[in-house]
């Protein structure tokens, strides 16, 4: 029986390569709550649990997230078998209500700590293991600049790092917003595909007319136009367009996955670890969207590595990937706190396939990064007789 033996909690604090604007919010850093459970047996599993912009774009914010994991959830892994995922999941689930990002975080650990254990990768641990081996990924435009997001994404495509590009837009009018895309989407042509997030920035009336004029434009998609709760409206607009309408904010797990389905209120899905709860709740996720023959696209809370690593593990597995993934967070980041970076070449992400999730923590960069002051005692707890 494999009880943990001690955990640390804590966050650092990474700058990004530049201003990342969205509807919400412009980051200049992101904040990730990173993990590290040790069992009895000495083995090692990492986690990771990051949001967009503190409290601006969700309920959970690193700080919050930390402080569930410290102090609701930890108590609840004492004693327990931490080999049985499933089970101490469905114990953390009973007792800790949301908190969907930091359960993440703690499901990825434990994820992470058994395929080390078995010697296999974490993908092989889901849905009867990986279907592929490297997907596509976009690349975020986001500086709201359109002479230099097209400078951005030529630089992308000569480099081979990315042929599909999103569009963080809703801040300004509709007109505006839809000019600068339709500009970048005739300075790039059919060399890549060019898709919107508005990231609940319109009304419905708004989003109507959006999506006319961005279908118009030759832009292959619209994430999450309007308020996450109003499926009603998403089903008009979604009935309504032959642009495709992609659900994010609104999806926060099976339950939800299945009740935009049976109201038609999109046609493609962001399947995100964090927002799904962890990455069997995403798998979960994706095989309602299958069933349904609703598109799928792996999706990014731009987490670092550690939680970049792992959706890749979850999106490896679904059946049809037909819309590519977002997993670039680690790109939008000044520096990385593993030891080997992932691998992104000729516009794809390959997956990792070293036992676990297949990334290890840089020590010196943990340190570098790390937002407490005393860099090994706050937020970490050994555990005595478990």
């Amino acid at each position: 029986m494999a009880k943990l033996a001690h955990i640390d909690s804590f966050i650092v604090d990474l700058p990004t390569i530049r201003p990342h604007i969205l509807a919400m919010a412009t980051m200049h850093a992101q904040s990730m709550v990173l993990l590290r459970l040790t069992d009895s047996d000495g083995i090692e599993g990492i986690g990771e649990g990051t949001t967009i912009g503190g409290l601006s774009y969700g309920e959970e914010s690193p700080e919050g997230i930390k402080l569930a994991i410290d102090t609701y959830i930890t108590p609840l892994l004492q004693g327990q078998d931490l080999s049985r995922v499933g089970a101490v999941m469905a114990r953390i689930g009973k007792h800790v209500a949301g908190n969907h990002i930091a359960k993440c975080a703690v499901e990825t650990a434990l994820l992470d700590m058994q395929g080390k254990r078995l010697g296999v990768p974490v993908s092989e641990l889901i849905g009867g293991g990986r279907r592929r081996e490297a997907f596509p990924v976009a690349w975020t435009l986001a500086s709201g600049d359109t002479a230099r997001d097209i400078e951005e994404a030529e630089a992308m495509l000569e480099a081979r790092r990315h042929a599909i590009f999103k569009l963080k837009i809703g801040k300004r009018s509709v007109k505006a917003d839809v000019a600068h895309v339709a500009a970048i989407k005739r300075a790039l042509g059919d060399r890549a595909s060019v898709r919107v997030d508005v990231n609940q920035g319109w009304s419905e009336a708004q989003a109507d007319r959006g999506m006319a004029l961005l279908q118009d434009a030759g832009v292959d998609l619209v994430e999450q136009p309007i308020a996450k709760l109003n499926v009603a409206a998403m089903a008009r607009l979604s009935a309504k367009h032959v642009i495709p309408l992609m659900a994010d904010e609104a999806l926060h797990g099976p339950l939800e996955a299945f009740d935009i389905a049976a109201r038609a209120g999109a046609r493609i899905y962001a399947v995100k670890i964090a927002q799904s709860g962890g990455l069997l709740p995403a798998h979960a996720v994706g095989m309602i969207a299958d069933a349904a023959g609703i598109g799928l696209y792996g999706g990014t809370m731009l987490e670092g590595t550690v939680g970049t690593a792992a959706s890749a593990h979850v999106f490896a597995t679904f059946p049809d990937l037909e819309w590519g993934t977002e997993l670039f967070g680690p790109l939008l980041l000044t520096d990385d706190i593993v030891t080997r970076p992932l691998i992104y070449a000729d516009f794809q992400l390959q997956v990792p396939t070293a036992p676990g999730i297949g990334v290890a923590f840089d020590e010196d960069k943990l340190a570098a990064f790390r937002r407490d002051a005393t860099k090994t005692q706050h937020g970490s707890a050994a555990l005595q007789g478990a």
